[in-house]
């Protein structure tokens, strides 16, 4: 420990302008800190920031620092991903990248292949290459090791790769031979033409050029497409479904109130189908269906307003005469 207040004074002067904190100072010449702050101009003393810039400069330069550094610019020099550096050393991951510089670090680009060319050294090759030789195919090993088939394709020597024309393709099921008698004797005997065609293994188009035309069932070949007109009427053609309720009987529970809904549910069908049974002069519109199905309270002003009177909100009257806010006060 230095007596001499001037040396003293000085040492501590000298060694806090070369860059060491005030606890460095106080621990090498063994007084305290507030000895070597009373002894450090205030012009000269270093703010917050700065101090700690500056503990992290001398920090830095510790020999502990200098080889934790050092290992972790080797480890990642290697292709360690930082996450693998990070659990080597016991550190965190931003504490490896605080100890490599900008220029050290790798882009995402090189990182994703450095990656996949590390995953592509732990596949074995040899067995690989055995079960392509067997006839595993380049898709199905890369599902089974997780990997592209590119990655495979890279582990399978040159000479061992197979034409493309020697994968084996799935052959297509061979139909039945097309005997232009027993088709017409089948179509005749009342066959549909798309039975035949799918055991025969032929479109209807084909199976349509071997049946003369007198004999098939369908529309003639040069007939438009075109679907007939349906009549406007509802169910003045084709083929009605008959239900449990007869027509008067919609026709009169609908005149009574009911709504196509329920009559379908009673009846078990759809309200459109009972629609159809309705005709269309005697349809609800839709106000009048809305107003039939809902109903609407018959409350008058003169109970809005006693009720009101008595203190009770809009809220509250809405909810005991069964109306909501707006139309009770619509009402009042």
């Amino acid at each position: 420990m230095v007596r001499d207040v001037k040396v003293l004074s000085a040492l501590i002067r000298r060694r806090y302008r070369e860059g060491a904190s005030l606890a460095v100072v106080a621990r090498e010449l063994g007084v305290s800190k507030s000895t070597v702050r009373r002894h450090v101009p205030a012009r000269e003393r270093r703010g917050a920031a700065a101090a700690a810039r500056q503990r992290h400069r001398s920090r830095a330069q510790t020999p502990y620092e200098k080889a934790l550094r050092a290992q972790v610019v080797r480890l990642y020099g290697s292709g360690m991903p930082q996450q693998r550096v990070a659990a080597t050393l016991g550190i965190s991951v931003e504490a490896v990248v605080a100890r490599l510089e900008p220029s050290q670090r790798r882009s995402r680009q090189e990182a994703a292949r450095l990656a996949v060319q590390q995953q592509g050294d732990l596949l074995p090759q040899e067995e690989i290459v055995a079960r392509y030789v067997q006839g595993a195919t380049m898709a199905e090993l890369g599902r089974l090791y997780g990997v592209h088939p590119t990655t495979i394709r890279r582990r399978i020597p040159d000479d061992l790769i197979r034409p493309r024309s020697r994968t084996p393709q799935p052959q297509p099921r061979p139909g039945r031979v097309l005997v232009d008698e027993e088709v017409r004797r089948r179509y005749a005997a009342g066959e549909s033409a798309y039975a035949l065609a799918r055991e025969f293994g032929v479109s209807v188009h084909t199976l349509r050029a071997r049946i003369p035309a007198a004999e098939w069932r369908g529309r003639p070949a040069g007939e438009a497409s075109a679907p007939p007109p349906r009549s406007a009427q509802p169910g003045s053609g084709g083929v009605r479904m008959v239900l449990p309720i007869s027509d008067e009987e919609i026709l009169a529970r609908y005149r009574a109130g009911l709504s196509a809904t329920a009559i379908g549910r009673a009846a078990g069908v759809d309200c459109r189908t009972i629609l159809r049974r309705i005709p269309e002069t005697e349809r609800r519109t839709h106000l009048q269906a809305q107003q039939l199905n809902r109903p609407a309270p018959d409350v008058d002003a003169d109970t809005i307003r006693a009720l009101r009177a008595r203190g009770l909100t809009w809220e509250a009257i809405a909810a005991r005469v069964g109306l909501s806010a707006k139309t009770v006060r619509a009402r009042a």
